[in-house]
């Protein structure tokens, strides 16, 4: 059985090991780490109120009810403040043409840019590997989880919205991007300067050229990184755009990637997500396979569930063991996202 929750102090053996698969700025492989980043997630799952840094896990559950963490996926309800804004480089097309010459060129021109306001970002998106490609559809799950969040959660999160796509990388971790052009100007490795922008953003400010920069200098395999989606994201951004998501024409100034922005009550997902109470338990084989959840005042304050649900004219029939996953009974409320 598969549960997502917020994560939890004893769940740091199993979600380091599945943060090795991603170790990113948002989900490092380092204990310290996740272990900060676990407590500042339950204290924002706690808070009625505060924005903050939500962490979800996707727990296995065995026959002797001890859980694993398979998978993890985030929100952070607000990425970019004055104090940190959120930089990324616009891309803008710039042409030209000589007529003495009778030449044109068309040129890709990176500008660098911050946001100020903040917008509530995706990310932490991880799997096992050996549960990819699950039947139950695992990493949709923790994909259209965290939408259907926000939609019980909306005044939390900000009105726009943003996910940082991973863009194909090279066999040992390298930006060939970073390599042709962040290098030179802080001194730093990708990966180096990749782990201090998560605590430190003003480096970038400093030191990157405040100039437009042509990628026309740049090799042409590091001009092909360019807003380009890496293999192994390109489910997720399948996922991303069916929801709404476009190509916002603008791209991480470490490694490339794409960023990919949506108006949050413009996304299906936050559209479809309707509250309902549990009318009764019984069979639901006959049903519509959705995401179900119960936010709760106590500690787990969230569960979530992929499941199948039949609906009656008081409301949603659960099944007995979905039921006793969600620690719902007839009566309580929940969130339903129709998959």
């Amino acid at each position: 059985m598969f549960l997502v929750r917020p994560a939890v102090a004893s769940d740091l053996p199993s979600l380091a090991e599945a943060a090795r698969y991603l170790d990113s700025v948002n989900l490092p492989h380092d204990e310290a780490k996740l272990a900060e980043l676990i407590e500042h997630s339950q204290a924002a799952f706690a808070s009625e109120t505060d924005a903050g840094e939500f962490l979800f896990v996707l727990a296995e559950r065995g026959a002797d009810g001890q859980e694993r963490v398979v998978g993890s996926s985030m929100i952070f309800a607000q990425h970019g403040s004055r104090r940190a804004p959120h930089s990324y480089f616009d891309v803008i097309d710039d042409e030209r043409y000589s007529e003495s010459l009778d030449r044109h060129f068309r040129h890709k021109v990176l500008r660098i840019g911050y946001n100020y306001a903040g917008m509530t970002e995706l990310g932490g998106l991880v799997l096992v590997p050996e549960l990819r490609g699950h039947p139950e559809k695992l990493g949709k799950t923790l994909v259209f989880v965290r939408f259907l969040y926000i939609a019980l959660r909306r005044q939390r999160f900000r009105d726009e919205m943003v996910s940082e796509l991973m863009p194909p990388l090279e066999a040992d971790g390298t930006s060939l991007l970073w390599e042709a052009l962040g290098r030179h100007f802080t001194g730093l490795s990708y990966q180096d300067a990749d782990r201090l922008s998560r605590e430190n953003k003003e480096f970038i400010r400093a030191l990157f050229p405040q100039d437009p920069i042509y990628a026309t200098v740049l090799p042409p395999a590091a001009q092909e990184r360019i807003g380009q989606v890496g293999p192994k994201t390109k489910a997720v951004e399948k996922m991303l755009t069916g929801a709404g998501f476009r190509y916002a024409h603008r791209i991480d100034p470490f490694d490339g990637g794409p960023h990919f922005h949506a108006r949050t009550d413009e996304l299906a997902p936050i559209k479809q997500t309707r509250r309902l109470p549990v009318a009764a338990l019984g069979e639901t084989l006959s049903g519509q396979i959705a995401i179900v959840a119960r936010l709760r005042a106590e500690a787990p304050h969230f569960l979530a569930i992929r499941t199948r649900v039949s609906e009656t004219t008081g409301g949603l029939v659960l099944s007995p063991s979905d039921a006793l996953l969600l620690q719902a009974e007839p009566g309580d409320e929940v969130g339903v996202l129709p998959l």
